[in-house]
């Protein structure tokens, strides 16, 4: 019994080892419960339930029997009409109305489907049963269905029957009914939605043949007893009736036609107008939704969306011109999808007939897959979508923006992106798009370079539209001929082996064939890209030798395949005369003489062989200098890169290392290159700078309060050397990291460094702070633009330049284009207060850029402002291009660079060569934008063309255009400029100090009749007519100097006496010298023999200094020695 005790029962069989081993799985059982779902649908009224109603496909198969099954019924009728003869069956008229033939096959027909279709009703309306059966009973349908079958069944037992009228023609209604319930299982079996508009048609259809049919039928049986109509008499009567013609040939005799007739009348009242209505209503808001783009039309025809959060008529006009400005998009359709109601603007212009056959509009969300699904998204070539700058918060909007570039990504995977954000540190959630343009950072690098490289925003917006360079050509100016005729240049792209231009350069350096292409055709070759990287490098240098698989990179009035190539060294032999050199002859050219008609443009070829410079470019001996050689050396195929330095035409840069005077050294000898440790967003581009050895206190960068570290309250305090760049934004954004960058970058001299002043609103954050402390001469001070106390504290009388930036928070207005009112009149104030000062302002529209440092009286302006609507009314995108501070790079608007994301579907490299040119991005290898002055001691080169070979055999850079200032003199009323037109500008001239010359291909003796010319012009255009000079005009003149002489004195004093008040000294304040007599322009690939003039500033591609520079050289060694300075604080530091 112990035993028995003691004994150890044995483990369960879920705890044994060797049953798991053994696949006992008879534990896994024990404590399992069968369990079955959705019991209810097993019962036999829920299977039926399932198959004639729920499952879509099998209730669809059921509804096409039973429409069958009524038009049967239908058909029956009509076939027993056409059998019947009235007055053989009964002598009684009115009996025949009750009783008709029907012979034994029909009746036997009839009989099957009426018992089918009374069988079908009653299962349906069992299935359909929910516990009200009276509901069931009182439908319409069910009556119907029991009037037309039920009398059927009675004469399967009763015979005398056989022969009773029974209205089977009602059955029409009943197959109308199934035909629309089909028509949805149709489209539910295949997951698609119907119009709403195609259903409410189709409704419409079949109650107008249903009341015809009813009619007919009903008529032709009750004139039975009457005038005894036939069936197709009955349709046709039915038909006159209903349009309203009434032509009383065909009429009814009998009051119970006539009743049905006016039931039918009364009924057709009530319905059609209701359902003329609702299809009235969803047609208009089919209007504002825009319906769907065919998928056909998708599958045949190529089509680009554009996704939108809000269209104005500006964007939409930008879109289209420049989409549909290449001559390959114009069989493309644009698919606008955007969720608000189009504008009453936007409808009208996408009316017009040249937008209506190829602008379609849809109403709608890019997040909903059904809208994307409309504007056939899998099926488009691009998708652009676009974030509305005019949003109070910028943020918000980049947010919509990106879930849109989601959602598209995520329904259409191969489709292109083209997206445009705003905030640059919202970049990197867009990565995966094709193609990216941030705002914020083409706006505040364009900025910055516009410092130092004037008018740079003139010179990119001109380079990222589309023209064919006539804007101007019929005004009597020249500087418009010419400025409008070199505003047609664009940057094009071909591959070496492909080109005329560049194809005999094949194993040649990049800057040789830079120079003989533009010697030649007068193409600006600006960079290249080799096959086997991804990279594009702008002026890569002499080292680098063409090849044939190279993509060349130029700048040219058209690309070279709409280019047709005209020899003249052929027709010259051919007549026995001499072929000479291209700088040969002493007077104008006929190189670069473009034609362009019908997009083709034909281009004067010269003599291909380098001339010899030696000999014949003598230097002129009023400008002769012993150290200058008298001409230029020629550009070798193969240069020597070693002696080849980037440097200025009288001076070399190498003394921004060595060889720094004592002066210099205290500027800039505690800087250091390197890479600023600290980025304020994910995605910026590292670029070497100049730096400071040690990040800057953050009390320090407060301009104006003195901290423990210095005691300086105010710019003059500081000493700076050279003049002050003050920036007004009204926040300290990210944005403005990349306004800093290209001013320190390392390629800038020390000894040019700008201090640069942030005019903030609102203080920055130590985020910001912490951005920006490790660059030099960088501080930040509170305050506006609006208040002169602020203005002179920042030292705005040391700056020579001021940037106004688009506040965010004036952006969006009542009013859309009084966006930019305040900025405007602020910026007319300190025009009025500082004229030497040069101002940089930043709109939200462009054209308001007409109000900047507006004259009200000046003849010039007026002039100006006609020739604006004359280029407009010819179609030109450029027609604000002649505004005078456009021109001269004062006024700049961001949405003038909507055009390079529009411009990179075609061209997909805009992007990246714009952001090269900015400073945006930093490639090894690849040079950046710069400039020179052209001085007195430079004006022996004489023309572009010779300037392009110095550049090139002497520095190995490229020129790409120039910015050219004259002296004009504005106006300062019409009578005014009547008086200077009329007696003659050509004493004035002789008496100026630097007169200008209007045309770089003119004589000095042709500038008396122009400058008469251009002010002959602008009277006219101004509508003035010349009246005899006056005593009294005389003095009224003399009055209004005075008067204004008092007011520039009254200004000057108002100033003066706030710098005393806030305890500035005023030594410095020049209210007398301003740029108002001067008008600036933009040249962009000059032909080579413009003529050079004093004081001319050269656009200049350097090759990177870093590309040809010894590893062992004393640059490279120092700039090792600060990289490693700044390993411990950098992380991700690039090195070139």
């Amino acid at each position: 019994m112990a035993d028995v005790d003691s004994e150890v029962p044995p483990l369960p069989p879920r705890y044994r080892f060797r049953d798991l081993l053994l696949g006992d799985q008879t534990f896994q059982n024990e404590d399992r419960v069968q369990v079955e779902f959705y019991v209810n649908e097993n019962t036999f009224k829920e299977r039926l339930k399932l198959f004639f109603i729920k499952n879509q496909r099998s209730s669809l198969r059921i509804r096409l029997f039973n429409f069958a099954l009524k038009i049967l019924t239908c058909v029956l009728y009509i076939v027993r009409v056409s059998l019947d003869s009235p007055r053989e069956t009964n002598s009684n008229p009115w009996a025949r109305i009750f009783w008709v033939t029907r012979c034994e096959s029909v009746w036997a027909v009839q009989v099957t489907v009426a018992l089918i279709s009374f069988l079908e009703t009653m299962l349906i309306t069992y299935l359909s049963y929910k516990g009200n059966i009276w509901e069931q009973i009182f439908q319409m349908s069910f009556i119907l269905e029991m009037i037309n079958t039920v009398p059927f069944i009675v004469t399967i037992f009763w015979c005398p029957l056989r022969n009773i009228f029974v209205p089977v023609f009602l059955n029409c209604w009943l197959a109308k009914g199934a035909l629309e319930n089909m028509i949805n299982d149709f489209h539910r079996a295949i997951q698609r939605t119907h119009s709403a508009m195609f259903n409410q048609v189709f409704i419409l259809i079949c109650t107008l043949l249903c009341l015809v049919f009813t009619g007919a039928c009903g008529i032709q049986h009750l004139e039975r007893a009457g005038k005894n109509l036939s069936l197709f008499d009955s349709f046709y009567f039915c038909i006159v009736t209903f349009s309203t013609v009434g032509y009383g040939d065909v009429t009814p005799k009998i009051w119970p036609s006539q009743l049905l007739v006016v039931i039918l009348i009364c009924v057709a009242l009530v319905v059609l107008p209701l359902q003329f209505e609702e299809l009235a209503y969803l047609w208009m808001e089919s209007q504002k939704l825009g319906g769907n783009y065919s998928r056909h039309r998708a599958q045949t025809e190529k089509h680009v969306v554009l996704c939108v959060s809000s269209l104005k008529i500006d964007l939409l006009m930008d879109f289209l011109n420049e989409f549909y400005a290449h001559p390959r998009l114009q069989d493309y359709y644009v698919v606008i999808l955007c969720p608000t109601e189009i504008d009453i603007q936007v409808r009208r212009i996408l009316q017009i007939p040249l937008w209506s056959q190829r602008v379609i509009y849809l109403q709608g969300s890019a997040l909903k897959d059904q809208d994307l699904m409309r504007a056939k998204m899998d099926d488009a070539e691009a998708c652009f979508i676009l974030s509305s700058r005019n949003e109070v918060d910028r943020t918000a909007a980049d947010h919509q923006t990106i879930l849109r570039a989601w959602a598209a990504k995520d329904f259409a995977p191969n489709c292109p992106l083209y997206v445009q954000i705003l905030k640059p540190e919202n970049k990197f959630h867009v990565k995966f798009a094709d193609h990216v343009v941030c705002e914020e950072e083409f706006k505040y690098a364009m900025l910055a370079l516009n410092c130092v490289c004037p008018a740079t925003s003139t010179l990119v917006t001109l380079l990222v539209h589309t023209s064919r360079g006539q804007e101007g050509q019929m005004s009597p100016e020249q500087w418009q001929k010419m400025y409008g005729r070199c505003s047609g240049n664009e940057v094009y792209h071909i591959r070496l082996c492909d080109s005329k231009f560049f194809g005999e350069y094949d194993g040649k350096s990049f800057t040789y064939a830079s120079f003989h292409a533009h010697k030649k055709y007068g193409v600006c070759l600006i960079g290249v890209k080799r096959e086997d990287n991804k990279s594009i490098l702008l002026n890569p240098g002499p080292r680098h030798i063409m090849a044939s698989n190279d993509t060349c990179y130029y700048i040219n009035i058209t690309k070279e395949e709409n280019s047709a190539f005209i020899f003249k060294e052929e027709e010259k032999h051919s007549k026995g005369l001499s072929v000479t050199g291209l700088y040969d002859a002493p007077s104008r050219l006929p190189v670069h003489s473009i034609i362009a008609s019908m997009g083709t443009v034909a281009i004067d070829l010269q003599h291909a062989d380098p001339p010899e410079e030696s000999g014949k470019l003598a230097l002129p001996t009023e400008t002769s200098a012993g150290s200058r050689r008298p001409s230029i050396a020629p550009v070798l195929e193969i240069a020597d890169s070693s002696v080849i330095l980037p440097c200025d035409l009288l001076s070399d840069q190498s003394e921004d290392e060595t060889n720094q005077s004592d002066e210099e050294g205290s500027v800039g000898s505690d800087f250091v290159k390197g890479y600023p440790p600290n980025s304020p967003y994910i995605g910026s581009s590292p670029t070497l700078c100049h730096l400071l050895p040690q990040k800057a206190p953050f009390c320090c960068l407060r301009l104006d309060k003195g901290c423990t570290h210095n005691s300086f309250e105010d710019a003059k305090a500081y000493g700076f050397k050279n003049k002050l760049i003050i920036v007004s934004a009204e926040t300290a954004g990210n944005g403005l990291y990349n306004f800093i960058v290209p001013l320190r970058a390392y390629y800038r001299p020390r000894k040019e460094l700008n201090p640069i002043v942030l005019l903030l609103d609102y203080p920055p954050d130590n985020h910001f702070l912490e951005a920006i402390c490790c660059f030099p001469m960088v501080y930040f001070m509170a305050g506006t633009i609006d208040n002169l106390d602020n203005l002179l504290q920042c030292g705005i009388i040391y700056a020579d330049n001021l940037v106004v930036v688009d506040k965010e928070s004036t952006m969006s207005a009542e009013e859309d284009y009084m966006a930019d009112a305040k900025t405007i009149v602020n910026v007319q104030t300190m025009f009025r207060l500082f004229p030497s000062l040069s101002i940089i302002t930043e709109l939200t529209h462009p054209s308001n850029m007409r109000f900047m440092q507006f004259r009200a009286k000046d003849c010039y302006s007026l002039a100006l402002s006609k020739l604006e609507k004359i280029e407009r009314d010819k179609g030109s995108n450029l027609a604000f291009m002649f505004r005078l501070p456009f021109a001269a790079g004062r006024v700049f608007s961001i949405s003038m660079l909507d055009t390079l994301l529009y411009q990179s579907f075609v061209k997909d490299y805009m992007i990246a060569i714009t952001r090269l040119l900015l400073g945006l991005d930093t490639t090894p290898g690849s040079g950046y934008l710069c400039v020179i002055k052209i001085t007195e001691e430079d004006l022996w080169i004489r023309t572009y063309g010779r300037l392009f070979q110095k550049f090139c055999s002497s520095s190995a850079e490229i020129p790409i255009g120039i910015y050219r200032t004259e002296s004009h003199m504005f106006t300062a009323s019409e009578s005014r400029a009547s008086i200077n037109a009329d007696q003659g500008e050509e004493h004035r001239d002789r008496g100026e100090k630097t007169s200008h010359r209007n045309s770089a291909m003119s004589d000095q003796s042709e500038h008396p009749l122009l400058r008469k010319k251009s002010m002959q012009w602008a009277r006219r255009l101004s509508r003035k007519t010349n009246k005899p000079t006056s005593k009294v005009e005389g003095f009224s003149q003399q009055r209004l100097n005075l008067y204004r002489r008092s007011e520039r004195q009254e200004l000057s004093e108002l100033v003066k006496n706030r710098m005393k008040h806030l305890g500035l000294p005023t030594v410095g304040y020049d209210e007398m010298n301003d740029h108002q007599n001067t008008l600036s322009y933009v040249l962009i690939n000059p032909p080579p023999d413009t003529m050079l003039e004093l004081n001319d500033i050269v656009y200049i591609i350097r090759s990177d200094p870093l590309a040809h520079m010894p590893e062992d050289s004393q640059t490279g060694q120092a700039r090792s020695r600060n990289q490693k300075d700044f390993v411990t604080e950098s992380k991700d530091e690039t090195h070139l």
